[in-house]
């Protein structure tokens, strides 16, 4: 079992290339990849996704790659002539217009973005996959590794508290038998207060005991709490990334424990489900963030 939030870094290089990767992820219902990298590698952003999805199947992803040439390679000096050029014209115009001639100084042209700009020249994208890619498998490995570290200790806390889950579940059990007893005392009570002697014994009194007993039984939905708890933990074994499964397992669970406190009417067995919907709430915020 893995969660979803983790952290990878690594680098590679080759003659020509130096990159470094960074990946972060964080809980999400469906698998996200965002791809921060030089607009010169676009086209790879294909690649990286898939390489990404094959390793990561939820969580939103975020891979941030860094390019650098490799060192004793040659940078390059980049030059807009274009750009000079409408620069240069925009000082004439301006000196027409002002009634002087005006002409740029080379400090102008520096400071003006994009007219020079030094740079690491044309990238080619196949080049630098060539260290991309090792940097992208090594820090993916890294993730993986803290995802899975972080599982295994959501892992134990799930188990820790299924147990704890199951103690107010017995206790439910060995209560909830006795529910019909207690009606039957209160119900006697009630008919010698208001003044009606009845015959314990009595049809009327016999029947409505009868449904009582029928409307507070949650043997049903314990039977299905404790097939719910079993395959929690199997799905905490499985290969399979898991975390669907137990938010489903989760929503259902919730909906027993409240069909138990609605039927049960009792004092005790109520506090019983409110702290075991207590418990689960916890389960729940944790199972947001496994794969």
């Amino acid at each position: 079992m893995h969660s979803m939030t983790g952290f990878g870094r690594a680098s590679a290089a080759t003659d020509t290339w130096h990159s470094t990767i960074e990946i972060s992820a964080v809980n999400r219902k469906q698998a996200e990849v965002v791809v921060q990298a030089p607009r010169e590698l676009a086209e790879l952003e294909g690649r990286i996704r898939k390489t990404v999805l094959a390793t990561v199947s939820r969580g939103r992803i975020q891979v941030s790659i860094n390019l650098d040439r490799a060192q004793g390679t040659a940078a390059t000096i980049q030059l807009d002539a274009a750009l000079a050029r409408a620069f240069h014209n925009a000082f004439i115009d301006l000196g027409k217009t002002v009634g002087h001639a005006l002409l740029p100084t080379a400090s102008d042209y520096l400071r003006q973005p994009g007219i020079i700009m030094l740079g690491n020249g044309e990238i080619d994208s196949e080049h630098a996959w060539l260290a991309i890619e090792p940097a992208l498998k090594d820090a993916l490995a890294a993730l993986a590794s803290m995802r899975e570290s972080e599982g295994r200790h959501l892992k134990e806390d799930f188990l820790t508290r299924i147990d704890t889950l199951l103690s107010f579940t017995a206790k439910i059990a060995d209560d909830a038998p006795g529910r019909p007893v207690r009606q039957r005392e209160l119900l006697a009570k009630r008919l010698r207060e208001a003044g009606l002697d009845l015959d314990p014994a009595d049809e009327r009194v016999a029947k409505e005991l009868a449904l009582f007993a029928d409307r507070c039984d949650v043997s049903e939905e314990l039977t299905r709490l404790d097939s719910h708890f079993a395959k929690f933990r199997e799905y905490l074994g499985a290969a399979e990334a898991p975390g669907r499964a137990l938010d489903f397992l989760c929503q259902e669970m919730f909906r027993e424990f409240n069909t138990i406190g609605s039927k049960a009417n009792d004092a005790g067995i109520a506090q019983a489900i409110v702290e075991a919907k207590t418990e689960l709430e916890k389960i729940r915020e944790q199972v947001q963030n496994v794969e």
